[in-house]
């Protein structure tokens, strides 16, 4: 495979384009800096095909990145290959206010073919193709410039062992016949409804107990109000105002500017400078939440009794055992509160839908509704189907398969 140097002109990265433009795939990674600021910095992209690799200096003065921009998010022809892609695709989102599609995650598709739940790439490239990645240059300050030819090195390596890897897997999926498991899961990352930052859905991301019409409209407020702030400052929402002490607010409102002073988590500053003057004028204007507006009556995680999470967790036994049996990640099949929404009686979830229902779900349901139990066969816990002989209340209990 040809390395590049790192491409810094816009002829170079325009040629790199036209040629990649013809490849099946491309494999995609980002070094970006995103501790001290609200929006990720973009610091490095790398890109790869099975013929040649290049780094491209997103910072480099006068380079002009749409032909790269153009190939990940108008190019339908050319897959792009990502591992653990959220946050790179969130960055190529923020440039181009698209999503790099079609798409395919390494670590999701791994959750397919194995019980990996969230792989790592170092594993990943380990286990695959029996490399192990050096580390020294992961939490370098890679908005630093000149870069060294150890990072640049390490960064390139990101996409030349998964051009190598993606292939494999490829092939891996295609003979368990478990592709089309992933067509959904890879929809979902391309999905640019995940990437949008609208402030007035903010409030959904903060925990808040009960469903307080006037509450959750200060919270709504309040929420919408810090990513205001800190996308004007380009700093982390957390410095203005953590979740916790939005939530506390939005339950006990203070009643003067001085009484933010009384807030935990807040500087005592508030009191009487104009952040703390624009938080208080966000909650004397606030509006109490609509009836559609308000989070559904079950709420995810809601207390089930006793008796319901019991039957919660034996439905994660349940899915400990499937996922062991057919070798795929329990998370793929099912989420730990779809399991207990599934106890507490609801019926409209993914583990119902689709292949999870015949991989898992149809023996999660018959669990809740006492036609499934578990046995012990030659020392192996199993499910085992439960048949009703006529009317009587004997049953017969046989190892499923």
């Amino acid at each position: 495979m040809k390395i590049h140097p790192l491409i810094t002109e816009s002829a170079e990265l325009a040629a790199l384009c036209e040629r990649l433009a013809k490849a099946e795939f491309v494999c995609v990674d980002t070094e970006f800096m995103r501790e001290n600021t609200y929006w990720p910095e973009l610091c490095l992209i790398q890109i790869a095909d099975t013929e040649e690799a290049a780094a491209i200096d997103p910072l480099a003065k006068g380079l002009d990145m749409s032909p790269l921009l153009d190939l990940l998010v108008d190019n339908e022809d050319v897959l792009k290959v990502f591992h653990a892609g959220g946050q790179d695709v969130e960055i190529i989102y923020n440039l181009t206010g698209k999503t790099p599609h079609p798409i395919f995650d390494t670590q999701i598709a791994m959750m397919a073919i194995s019980q990996s739940e969230q792989i790592g790439y170092s594993n990943l490239v380990e286990s695959w193709i029996g490399l192990q990645i050096d580390k020294g240059a992961r939490f370098t300050d890679w908005s630093r410039r000149p870069l060294t030819e150890r990072q640049i090195e390490y960064a390139i390596g990101d996409v030349t062992h998964l051009a190598k890897i993606f292939p494999k897997i490829l092939a891996r999926l295609i003979k368990t016949g478990r592709g089309a498991w992933l067509d959904i899961e890879m929809e979902k990352l391309a999905d640019p409804a995940n990437y949008r930052n609208d402030p007035s859905i903010a409030w959904h991301r903060i925990k808040a107990a009960g469903r307080n019409p006037a509450m959750l409209g200060r919270l709504k407020a309040l929420a919408a109000w810090r990513e205001y702030e800190a996308q004007d400052k380009n700093i982390p929402r957390g410095r203005i105002a953590r979740d916790e002490t939005l939530a506390d607010i939005a339950s006990h409102p203070p009643k003067t500017q001085a009484d933010l002073a009384k807030v935990r988590g807040l500087s005592a500053g508030w009191k009487d400078n104009e952040i703390g003057k624009r938080m208080m004028a966000t909650l004397e204007a606030a509006k109490p939440l609509t009836e559609d507006e308000l989070p559904p009556r079950t709420p995810r995680g809601a207390p089930l009794g006793k008796e319901g999470a019991l039957v919660a967790d034996l439905l994660k036994l349940l899915l400990k055992i499937r996922s062991r049996e057919i070798d795929v990640a329990a998370r793929l099949l099912a989420r730990s509160e779809d399991l207990e929404l599934l106890a507490a009686g609801v019926r409209e979830l993914p583990l119902l839908e689709g292949w999870r229902y015949e991989q898992f779900g149809r023996d999660a349901l018959e669990l809740v509704e006492g036609r499934l139990a578990f046995a012990v066969v030659k020392g192996r816990l199993k499910m085992a189907h439960i048949d009703k002989i006529g009317d009587s209340s004997e049953t017969k209990i046989a190892a499923a398969e």
